[in-house]
């Protein structure tokens, strides 16, 4: 596992302009402040050589991947925030407003539940696909369905904006 003081700058750079590419495609920003979006980069890589996966480097994970899935970046919390917020919770994803300069970051409040909260909701679990504990969401362009309190900001499949998708279940 690598030390954080043996990640080059090169592996920052490599998975930054991979993000940046790959996130922007599916019409996501990440932070305009280089400097300070290849330090959460970083740590995305330090928390991979730490747990073996890229857990949000401005949480702090359990080790446990079962625990920690709501954490891997793009964290569950990421498309909430940038609609509530403008940006996620560790500030490497913003919204188009704020990647323009037209709207400032400002500090997000944390919606993770706690280890507590967590552990309660996973016991509620229903195995038998019982109530829904989300609405279901479908692209009308597309058909792509997710399962979360609103629609993405842009379909992740076609791109379309969040107007485009409607109740399904």
């Amino acid at each position: 596992m690598p030390k954080e003081t043996e990640i080059s700058a090169e592996q920052v750079d490599q998975l930054y302009e991979k993000l940046k590419r790959e996130q922007g495609a599916a019409g996501y920003h990440l932070n305009p402040d280089e400097g300070f979006a290849k330090d959460l980069v970083r740590g995305l890589i330090v928390n991979e050589g730490r747990y073996g996966y890229q857990s949000c480097p401005c949480r702090l994970a359990s080790g446990d991947p079962d625990d920690d899935r709501d954490i891997v970046c793009p964290c569950d919390y990421r498309d909430p925030d940038l609609t509530d917020h403008d940006a996620c919770y560790c500030g490497l994803y913003v919204s188009e407003a704020v990647a323009k300069g037209e709207k400032p970051l400002r500090p997000i409040p944390e919606r993770r539940p706690t280890p507590e909260e967590r552990a309660e909701a996973r016991d509620r679990q229903q195995t038998d696909f019982g109530p829904l504990s989300y609405p279901v969401w479908r692209c009308r362009v597309c058909g792509y369905l997710c399962a979360r309190d609103e629609p993405p900001e842009r379909c992740p499949i076609c791109k379309v904006t969040k107007d485009r998708f409607e109740r399904f279940l």
